[in-house]
């Protein structure tokens, strides 16, 4: 008997325009042999399922279930394709853990971690894992920016702590600079991360397990056309991106060790997308941020991975559904 699937997107954040072409791509490579699949909007205006031609029909968020022609549908699992709050940061995660509803990804603490890349850094950093020397800042407590300059070295790359695609984000290599790239950020979070650059090649790989064993998907070099890979770089064509990336044997096993002991360290589930930069002045890969729910679309990486590995993605999502049940 097949399996209902809610596949759900959208989000309350500027990445919302993300989510929309990931479901795109799942939506269009899940086994309907296997699963019959609800595409399941969350939004500003509420909670709705789109029939073809006839309009909106609103979930019950009592239970997630769907009333369609006089028929109650219940969720098996749930597919989240949602970038931004509340997909990404674990308020959804709680809510289907809540009604136990399995799905796909990362729990709600770990989602929830991962989403602030402040939270995330100093998590790892304690697990032994490479990361930039930062400074996390609050809109509440002002700070001065002689102090931030006594801390950190130039350039650095101001981010808001939550939230991804790069939105809000600054590379810094004056002084002066530095106040509106912290006032750019804060518009986007009430909290804000300082960054040391790293200087290195950038490399990103996907990584999921599979019947309790982590795998590491072909890594990806990623070369910015632009200064560093910001949200034109990596949505808009602005950038190249390698897979498989032409690195040396000890670089790759380098990277793909810290890409596994980061899944272990942070408690992942599902597909997650880890990014580095490799230093080679000292040999190590520095993490720079993990991403929960890593894009779909067709720009994304996570696919080009995959099938650089040599599966279809019908094949993989139907894997990363098998392992809710």
């Amino acid at each position: 008997m097949k399996k209902n699937i809610a596949l759900v997107t959208g989000g309350f954040s500027g990445e919302a325009v993300i989510s929309y072409k990931s479901a795109a791509t799942i939506d269009k490579n899940l086994d309907r042999l296997k699963f019959n699949v609800y595409l399941i909007d969350i939004n500003k205006e509420g909670w709705f399922y789109q029939v073809s031609n006839e309009g909106k029909i609103e979930i019950d968020k009592n239970d997630f279930s769907l009333n369609l022609k006089n028929e109650k549908i219940k969720f098996d699992a749930v597919f989240i394709g949602m970038h931004g709050t509340p997909g990404e940061d674990g308020k959804l995660q709680g809510y289907f853990d809540l009604l136990k509803i399995p799905y796909t990804g990362c729990n709600a603490t770990t989602s929830a971690i991962t989403f602030n890349k402040r939270y995330t850094v100093a998590v790892a950093a304690m697990g032994g894992i490479h990361v930039a020397k930062s400074m996390h800042l609050f809109k509440h407590t002002t700070v001065l920016i002689s102090q931030i300059c006594d801390q950190l070295k130039f350039p650095v790359f101001v981010k808001p702590s939550n939230g991804g695609s790069s939105i809000g984000m600054s590379k810094i290599s004056k002084t002066e600079d530095l106040e509106s790239a912290i006032a750019k950020a804060f518009l986007e979070d009430d909290q804000v991360l300082i960054e040391e650059m790293i200087v290195g090649r950038e490399f990103t790989v996907g990584v999921f397990k599979s019947n309790e064993t982590i795998i590491v998907l072909p890594i990806t070099e990623v070369k910015s056309k632009k200064d560093f890979f910001d949200f034109e770089a990596k949505y808009l064509g602005a950038s190249e991106e390698i897979t498989p990336a032409d690195i040396e044997v000890v670089v790759a096993e380098k990277i793909r060790t810290a890409a596994k002991n980061i899944y272990a360290i942070f408690n992942c589930n599902g597909i997650v997308r880890i990014d580095f930069i490799y230093h080679e002045a000292s040999g190590n890969p520095f993490m720079l941020e993990i991403n929960s729910i890593p894009g779909q679309s067709d720009a994304s990486l996570v696919p080009m991975q995959v099938k650089e590995m040599g599966w279809s993605l019908k094949e993989f999502y139907s894997k990363l559904l098998e392992a809710c049940f």
